[in-house]
C-alpha cells in the first residue's frame, strides 16, 4: 500500500465492525511502512492484508479482508500466502474472529487465548487507591514508558509507541506507586466511542486507577475495552465497571511467542496489530 491507502483498509474493517482508532493510521504506518499490503484486479483494490514486522523475531497479521464481493475466489488467499512470505520465519500472531479461526488454524495458527471486547454507554466509576498516583505518560521518560511496553508486548515497538502516545486526541497516563512506574495505558477516539488500549499495569489496583482516569476524560460516546479473557482480574474490572461484552477474537500464534508479563495485560492495545 501508499499512505494514503491505509485509510482505505480501515474503512473496510470499519464496515466489518472493528471501529478503527481515528487516527489509527497515523500510528500503524510508523510501525512498519512496508506492512501493509493490497490486492488489485484491473487496478481496483478488492483485499487487504497487514504483516507488521516487529523486529526479526515477531510479527502481526491484521487487516485480512476481502471485499464481500470478491470473497471465494482465491484472491484473499494470494494476497494471504505473500503476507505470511513477507513475515518469513518470524513467529506470526492475529486476533481472528470467530466465523474465520477454523481458516487459520489450518493454515498453522494456534489458539492462545480468547480476547473479550467489553462495552458501555456509561461506565461506573472506579477510584485510584491509596497511594497510587496518576500522571500524564508524557511526564516521564520515554523510555521508561517503553521498557514497561516490552515487558507486555512481544517485542519493542518504540517507533509505534511514540506515535501512539502522542497522537492528537489520544490521552496517555501512567500509574506510579510510591514514585516509581506501575503501569500505563491509552485512551483513543474511534469512530464509534473510545477504546481504551493497551492497558497495562502491575495489579488490579493500578488498572483501576489508570481505568477510572481515562474513562473521565473519554469523548461522548460508549466507552470499550479488549480484556485477554485468561486475566480474571481484567475481567473482573470491566464487568465492576458495568461494561459487557459486545464482541470477541482469538488471539493465535503460529509458535510459541516470546514471553510476557501476562498478568500486566489488563487490555491489548489493538486487534490490528497487537
Amino acid at each position: 500500500m501508499r499512505r494514503a491507502e491505509l485509510g482505505l483498509a480501515l474503512d473496510w474493517a470499519a464496515a466489518e465492525g472493528w471501529n478503527p482508532g481515528l487516527r489509527d493510521a497515523d500510528a500503524f504506518w510508523t510501525a512498519d511502512p512496508g506492512g501493509f499490503w493490497l490486492a488489485e484486479l484491473g487496478g481496483e483494490p478488492i483485499a487487504s492484508i497487514s504483516v507488521v514486522r516487529y523486529g526479526p523475531g515477531y510479527g502481526f497479521l491484521g487487516f485480512y479482508i476481502a471485499r464481500p464481493e470478491w470473497r471465494g475466489q482465491g484472491y484473499g488467499l494470494a494476497l494471504w500466502r505473500a503476507g505470511m512470505a513477507q513475515l518469513g520465519e518470524r513467529c506470526i500472531g492475529l486476533d481472528g474472529v470467530v466465523a474465520q479461526q477454523d481458516s487459520y488454524r489450518k493454515s498453522g495458527f494456534t489458539l492462545a487465548h480468547r480476547n473479550i471486547r467489553f462495552g458501555a454507554g456509561q461506565v461506573a466509576a472506579l477510584a485510584a487507591a491509596p497511594g497510587i498516583t496518576v500522571v500524564p505518560a508524557a511526564s516521564l521518560p520515554f523510555t521508561a514508558i517503553a521498557a514497561y511496553d516490552a515487558t507486555c508486548f512481544e517485542a519493542p515497538r518504540e517507533a509505534f509507541l511514540r506515535a501512539w502516545l502522542s497522537l492528537p486526541g489520544h490521552v496517555a497516563l501512567a500509574a506510579l506507586r510510591d514514585g516509581a512506574l506501575a503501569g500505563y495505558a491509552v485512551l483513543r477516539p474511534c469512530r464509534e466511542g473510545a477504546k481504551i488500549g493497551p492497558l497495562f499495569a502491575n495489579g488490579p489496583a493500578e488498572a483501576e486507577a489508570l481505568f477510572g482516569a481515562l474513562a473521565a476524560a473519554a469523548p461522548a460516546g460508549p466507552l470499550f475495552l479488549d480484556v485477554p479473557e485468561p486475566n480474571a482480574p481484567a475481567m473482573a474490572l470491566a464487568r465492576a465497571a458495568g461494561m459487557a461484552p459486545v464482541f470477541e477474537t482469538a488471539r493465535m500464534h503460529t509458535r510459541p511467542p516470546p514471553p510476557v508479563q501476562a498478568g500486566r495485560i489488563f487490555g491489548i492495545t489493538s486487534f490490528e496489530l497487537g
